[in-house]
């Protein structure tokens, strides 16, 4: 395992696509190749492992977003108090309640979404484009799920950040969104949108290509049998994995913009870029560590129940992408 260490520290998840052809070119000759991951390969994997759904079915998007709402509101809700202690500040079991329904919300559009619009854009893009460009098509698909999300989160991030910092403001949802409609109208819930944009958008593009990415490394050079020879129980732990490395880069990305939402949302008549001026480089990297430790574990916990969730219901799992045959013909990779 140790001797994996090596190649797995050279593939950059963000890996140039001209490049890696030949690196799976080389691999290929010296490993048996597997069957490429097309719908038509999906579908009679479906039929013989006896899947629930089709892949890309409106069955399976619409379990797939029942997976996105467990998987995000559980883990926000557990994680409540280290965000509140991020925040400092203390706050009673009724607010959790409202915290969980508004994760739910943006669980349902991230993952649900997401899934459809990786189909989507994978069959613009075509089977061999979408092999080649998948970091690409990974971005593009959580970067479109996570735009719309935060247009349903955006309300409710705000009347949470409020709670949170102005003791005795409002004690639940319920009352913190009339008392705040009141004061500033419907912009107090929506001009934290664009700061939320610039936060949710980086971190769930990395949440989502470097999860994709690591699964497919730790396959390839870490996990010492094929995927199709893992039980589920040791695949969810290869999810838990790539779900905390991702995890650990997506706190690192979005910790700037976490910080100016949380003052701007707090104070009422400023500005992003005057929130950004006055916290300064170093005041937006500011607990930074306890972010990476409450991300982390969070967006390992989120991977790990979502994909728990498609075990459940036999949904499709696809394994990580291979090079498609007609690509590798073109390559001159097959006889």
């Amino acid at each position: 395992m140790f001797s994996s260490i090596a190649p797995l520290a050279r593939l950059n998840p963000f890996y140039a696509p001209h490049f890696q052809p030949a690196q799976d070119g080389v691999r290929k000759r010296a490993e048996p190749a597997e069957a490429p991951t097309t719908r038509r390969s999906l579908a009679a994997a479906a039929a013989a492992e006896e899947y629930s759904c089709e892949y890309g079915s409106l069955k399976f998007y619409a379990l797939c977003g029942v997976g996105g709402v467990l998987s995000c509101g559980l883990t926000h809700t557990a994680v409540v108090p280290l965000d509140l202690v991020k925040c400092r500040m203390q706050v009673d079991p009724q607010k959790y309640k409202s915290i969980f329904n508004g994760f739910s919300v943006t669980g349902l559009c991230k993952f649900g979404f997401y899934e459809v619009f990786k189909i989507l854009y994978g069959n613009m893009l075509g089977e061999e484009n979408a092999y080649l460009w998948r970091t690409s098509l990974y971005l593009a698909a959580s970067a479109s799920a996570e735009f719309f999300a935060d247009i349903a989160l955006a309300p409710m991030e705000a009347a949470k950040v409020r709670i949170q910092t102005q003791p005795g403001y409002a004690n639940t949802l319920r009352q913190a969104v009339p008392k705040m409609f009141g004061e500033e109208g419907i912009w107090a819930f929506y001009k934290g949108v664009a700061p939320l944009w610039m936060r949710q958008i980086p971190y769930t593009m990395m949440k989502f290509a470097c999860f994709e990415r690591t699964v497919e490394a730790l396959y390839k050079y870490v996990v010492p049998k094929p995927r199709s020879e893992c039980t589920k129980g040791e695949q969810l732990v290869v999810t838990f994995v790539a779900g905390y490395i991702a995890g650990v880069f997506c706190a690192i990305v979005s910790h700037p913009a976490d910080s100016v939402v949380s003052v701007l949302n707090k104070e009422k008549g400023s500005s992003a870029s005057q929130v950004l001026k006055r916290l300064g480089f170093k005041g937006v990297w500011k607990g930074l560590f306890a972010r990476i430790i409450m991300i982390g574990t969070l967006t390992a916990l989120q991977w790990f129940i979502y994909d728990s969730v498609k075990v459940y219901f036999r949904l499709p799992r696809p394994p990580p992408p291979e090079m498609p045959e007609s690509l590798k013909k073109k390559l001159g990779l097959t006889e």
